[in-house]
Formats: C-alpha cells, sequence, structure tokens
C-alpha cells in the first residue's frame, strides 16, 4: 500500500513543479514516504472534520516542500486531487510554500527554523490539557543549523513532551552543498541524546522501519533521524544538489514520469 502511495505523491509532485516551472522538486521526493505512512497509517486525522480538536497534529518545518504535502493531502482526501494542477498559478492557495488556509496544512512554514518550536507549544498544550493528540514535526537536515531548533530541543525535553515527534529529513543536500561542506552536523544522533531524547535511526524509505519507529513508546520526546535520498525515485535526480532548484525540461519530465509512475496506475 504504502509504495503505491509514495509513487502518487511523487507523480502529483512532478506534474505540479513541471507545470507551475517551480523548485524544490528533489526535497518533495526525500519525504514522500515518510508522508506515506505518516497521513496513511499513523496520524489520526479525518479529511470531513480537519481542525476537530483531538486529531493529531504534524507540521512540515521545511516549507519548501510544500508540493509534497499538498499531493499526500489530495490523496488523502482533504481536497479534490485536481486542485493539485493550481499550484503556484495565480489566485490559488497551492502556494510554493506551505500555506496554513490549505485544507489540512496546520502551520504556514518556509523560513525555517520555526516548525519545532510551534510543535512544542502544541504538544505541551496537550500535556497541560491532559489531550491525546500527538504532534509530529517534520525538519530537513539544512534546518538544523538554525540555533532555534535546539532551543526547541531542550525545551521539549525539560517538559517531558512524550507526545512529541520530530522528524529529521537526513537527505545530507541543503541549498548550496552538502551538509558537510556547508555545516556539519556530525552525529545528530549523540545529540538528540545528548539533549534528553529518545532517538530512532532509520532508512527514511523502508516504510516499515517508519511505521515501527513512530510507534515507540516513551516517556521522552522522540527524534527519528530518517536517512534519506535527495530526489529519491528518478534516477537522474537523486543525491544531486541542481534539483533543489531546477524544474524539468519536458523530455526530463517524460523521462522521470516512467520512473515515479506506479505500474497499476498506468495501466488504468
Amino acid at each position: 500500500m504504502y509504495f503505491s502511495i509514495s509513487q502518487q505523491i511523487r507523480q502529483h509532485v512532478l506534474e505540479m513543479i513541471f507545470l507551475a516551472k517551480a523548485s524544490h522538486i528533489g526535497s518533495c521526493f526525500s519525504i514522500a514516504d515518510i508522508l506515506s505512512v505518516l497521513y496513511f497509517s499513523f496520524l489520526r486525522i479525518d479529511p470531513r472534520e480537519p481542525l476537530h480538536p483531538d486529531r493529531d497534529r504534524c507540521i512540515v518545518s521545511k516549507g519548501h516542500a510544500a508540493a509534497a504535502v499538498y499531493a499526500t493531502l489530495a490523496v488523502r482526501g482533504f481536497f479534490p486531487v485536481e486542485e493539485l494542477k493550481t499550484f503556484c498559478q495565480p489566485g490559488s492557495l497551492l502556494l510554493g510554500h506551505l500555506h496554513h488556509k490549505v485544507c489540512g496544512v496546520e502551520l504556514s512554514t518556509g523560513s525555517l527554523g520555526h516548525g519545532l518550536s510551534v510543535g512544542c507549544g502544541l504538544a505541551l498544550a496537550a500535556h497541560r490539557e491532559r489531550k491525546s493528540y500527538r504532534t509530529v514535526v517534520i525538519v530537513s537536515d539544512g534546518e538544523m543549523n538554525e540555533g532555534s531548533i535546539w532551543e526547541a530541543a531542550l525545551f521539549a525535553a525539560h517538559h517531558k513532551l512524550s507526545q512529541l515527534v520530530c522528524i529529521v529529513d537526513y537527505n545530507k543536500i541543503q541549498s548550496f552543498g552538502s551538509v558537510e561542506e556547508v555545516l556539519t552536523l556530525a552525529s545528530l544522533s549523540e545529540k538528540f541524546l545528548a539533549f534528553g531524547w529518545e532517538v530512532e535511526e532509520i532508512d527514511g524509505h523502508d516504510h516499515q522501519e517508519i511505521e515501527r519507529a513512530l510507534h515507540r513508546k516513551a516517556d521522552k520526546p522522540l527524534s527519528i533521524i530518517a536517512h534519506t535520498v535527495k530526489g529519491k525515485g528518478v534516477s537522474f535526480m537523486e543525491n544531486q544538489l541542481a534539483w533543489h532548484y531546477k524544474n524539468p525540461s519536458y523530455e526530463e519530465y517524460q523521462k522521470a514520469l516512467q520512473e515515479v509512475c506506479d505500474p497499476l496506475l498506468l495501466q488504468r
């Protein structure tokens, strides 16, 4: 099931970015598998009641991966799939960075470093009000350069926010180079452990590993270090810095489409 959903997300993202001549396809593809497990298995959400007070919250702090989140929400039923073609078009709510007025989007993001702090606030509110909803925050590895991330990490551990999960999309490429070249993160696992978190280190494209990690029980906040591949799913985009910004030509679009389309979908 997850593979088919992940491929649908990638297929929609590819079309959206091609039509809009937009960017960040590599960043979208790296989290497609994570989003498929979150939205179709883990998160307690209902598209018919998108603002239910007891819903789980998911904040995608790396707001430049908006196309992947919009695609996931549309496939999950929060709004019609046909609306995805309006991505980055005049008058559309589907902006190039995540926009909270889109049904299912919890927070407008794009200025990096803020999502985890907001997630801490939501998790603290749930704890104090004795609510059962969980808060998941997806951050990029380049975003870990922001000091606000580590302030939030200290806060979460201090308040024992066990209903908070931080997933790091560790694709090892950020906007201007590799993570190692720009600002090395050394061992993220050791950092989070030192800050008082539970830690799981996983293959961010293995659906079973993602699901298992999400269901780990602890009395502390949980950090999932998800090792991913920028541009995952299209051979000529994988691990290529250019696809952080580049949009595909018609020939590249057609070539990529053959790689991301689920064969079952192509037969329909």
